[in-house]
């Protein structure tokens, strides 16, 4: 394949770093489906072991990702969102210059558990619209979203085409909900079954979970989320102040 350094390396390596390069150089754009297997062990001329331990290797990397029944492509570069204001997906894409689209996966009425109870200042058991969506980002799964809504408002918005609505822009357009603030709640966790299945990644993935309830006026919960963030496709950030720091007597610090 190549001469001198890269020839030290252990023949799925050399397949690795050769498939990197074109993708370094422009050949294979995020977008582009890579050569099938057979494509790659007769082009490379190895085995299809090899073949398989390279292209691990630039998933691992965040280079490649295998989308189930379609084949293997060339991932773009990590979004990086700031948590600076109440946005919604399709904003956010949009301050990005990514196409959102999403794909509605259920919705449906359900008894609220404890967290969705409490989240949304309601009974247990209180009946609550859930909707269950896939958001993509140029065609790519970024998030599994679930959204709990009040039932009176929920149905309304049911009624909505929400693969091509956003829900902010219904509450606050259509059914005239203002969204005033949100309270944001961010951990790192392993894909479940469920999430892992909508975001076509393995189980256990590594992912972002955003727990958000939006709040209207007079600090009335309208919109408790569950965001499931695929972690090879995003990060955050945010930028803090500095606290002023308290003074004892005397000028020592606190």
């Amino acid at each position: 394949m190549s001469n001198g350094e890269n020839n030290r390396l252990p023949l799925y390596a050399q397949v690795e770093n050769v498939i990197f390069g074109r993708i370094s150089n422009g050949s294979l754009p995020p977008g582009t489906r890579l050569p099938s297997e057979d494509n790659l062990v007769q082009e490379y001329a190895v085995s299809r072991t090899t073949i398989r331990a390279a292209i691990q290797s630039l998933v691992q990397r965040g280079l490649v990702e295998i989308r189930r029944g379609k084949g293997t492509f060339v991932t773009h570069p990590k979004i990086t969102q700031e948590l600076t204001e109440l946005t919604g997906f399709v904003e956010d894409m949009q301050a990005l210059s990514r196409h959102a689209t999403a794909k509605v996966l259920d919705q449906q009425v359900v008894a609220a558990n404890q967290v969705v109870a409490r989240q949304l200042a309601l009974p247990q058991g209180a009946p609550v619209v859930r909707i269950q969506r896939v958001r993509l980002a140029d065609g790519v799964p970024l998030s599994f979203d679930e959204t709990y809504l009040p039932k009176e408002l929920g149905e309304k918005v049911m009624a909505d085409n929400l693969e091509t609505e956003p829900i902010f822009s219904l509450l606050e357009r259509k059914y005239r909900t203002p969204l005033v603030e949100a309270e944001y709640q961010l951990e790192a966790v392993c894909a479940d079954a469920t999430a892992a299945t909508a975001l076509c990644i393995g189980v256990g993935s590594a992912i972002f979970l955003i727990e958000r309830t939006s709040y209207s006026d007079g600090h009335r919960p309208v919109d408790y989320e569950k965001l499931h963030y695929r972690g090879d496709q995003i990060r955050f950030v945010t930028r803090l102040a500095r606290r002023t720091p308290v003074l004892r007597k005397g000028g020592a610090r606190k």
